[in-house]
């Protein structure tokens, strides 16, 4: 089964962008032209979004370097006692709303630091796998097509993820033990 979804996997891009040039062929565009187009206004919207990438960069930093997610951490440590949630985690899930590159280097640290099939590595290994960057999103995509107004996706996102954490400590204790 592996090879087959490896096997498709392979071949499905190739298979698209043929079936693309054969579309357009077909329709008479002129691919090339189009393509070249789609380019240019790709590379004025990557131009577009690098204030806010470097906004959210800056505040994650800030954030970190300022000692507060470790104030945070400790703050509500008690209240993750209570549903089984380690406090090591809590780094992981505040920073995957906002980068998944940096919440992936956290996952690393904690899975380095407690092993891979612990509690912990396997609590923030289904985390990192199953939540979204909502900010990282709400930044780049509501910043690229000009949304303002965006306060129930973000209140709607932080519930996804809030959603996802608990259901991650629910899986991950029902699974593995924990």
């Amino acid at each position: 089964m592996l090879e087959l979804v490896g096997a498709v996997s392979k071949w499905a891009i190739p298979v698209f962008l043929a079936v693309v040039l054969i579309a357009g062929a077909g329709r008479r565009v002129r691919v090339f032209e189009a393509f070249v187009e789609g380019a240019e206004q790709g590379f004025g919207m990557a131009v577009k979004l690098i204030p806010y990438l470097v906004a959210m960069v800056v505040a994650i930093s800030v954030f970190r370097a300022s000692g507060a997610m470790d104030s945070f951490v400790g703050l509500i440590a008690p209240l993750l006692a209570l549903v089984g949630a380690p406090a090591e985690i809590v780094p992981h899930a505040l920073m995957r709303p906002l980068s998944g590159g940096a919440a992936l280097g956290i996952a690393a640290e904690l899975i380095e630091k407690h092993g891979p099939d612990s509690f912990i590595g396997l609590l923030v290994s289904t985390m990192q796998g199953s939540t979204d960057t909502t900010f990282y999103v709400l930044t780049l995509y509501f910043g690229a097509v000009g949304v303002r107004r965006y306060r129930y996706a973000v209140a709607s996102g932080l519930t996804a993820d809030l959603t996802t954490l608990l259901a991650s400590l629910f899986i991950v204790g029902l699974v593995f033990g924990g």
